[in-house]
């Protein structure tokens, strides 16, 4: 699969990159992504909540009233959950939320996400991104120049450049 190249301003520079079928040519598989999201969303939860049992609320442990002869239901403990005050029944506990993903369907995964993005030709293959000084109002116009907005960005690049402190100021969280 062949992708043109743009330089800083957004043009094409003429030049094409042949990029691997194995990784931009598949038929994405979206059960694969959609199982990654899903694990993504899952590690993103703490898991600690937790509501107070029958044994952990305080109070006393005598009983209310008499069994019989009062009219009304049997009443053994102020911590019963039917009381105000009482316990919650089966109330949440802390847990786990992780789940696990086989190494070769998150690649799947991965995979997918690029060849469907391939597909619909929203991907950009930039030449160079280096500046002497780097600022960030050249970092808005190189944006602007390739048409990218908060709405439809995503980065993928090599850790060693530092681009991603400058497109925090841009793009914050």
């Amino acid at each position: 699969m062949q992708f043109e190249v743009h330089d800083q301003n957004g043009q094409g520079t003429g030049r094409f990159i042949e990029l691997s079928d194995n990784v931009f040519g598949i038929t994405p598989s979206h059960h694969a992504m959609y199982l990654s999201v899903k694990q993504y969303l899952a590690h993103q939860r703490q898991g600690t909540h937790k509501a107070k049992e029958k044994s952990e609320v305080s109070g006393s442990t005598r009983k209310l009233k008499r069994q019989k002869g009062t009219g009304g239901a049997r009443a053994g403990s102020i911590k019963s959950p039917v009381f105000v005050g009482g316990a919650r029944a089966f109330g949440p506990r802390p847990r786990n939320y992780d789940m696990k993903i086989n190494k070769k369907v998150r690649l799947l995964a991965r995979n997918s996400a690029l060849s469907h993005k391939a597909q619909e030709g929203s991907l950009k293959i930039i030449e160079d991104f280096s500046y002497e000084v780097p600022k960030t109002k050249k970092y808005v116009a190189f944006l602007a120049a390739l048409g990218i907005t908060a709405k439809n960005r995503y980065w993928y690049w090599a850790r060693r450049t530092k681009i991603c402190c400058y497109l925090r100021v841009i793009f914050p969280k």
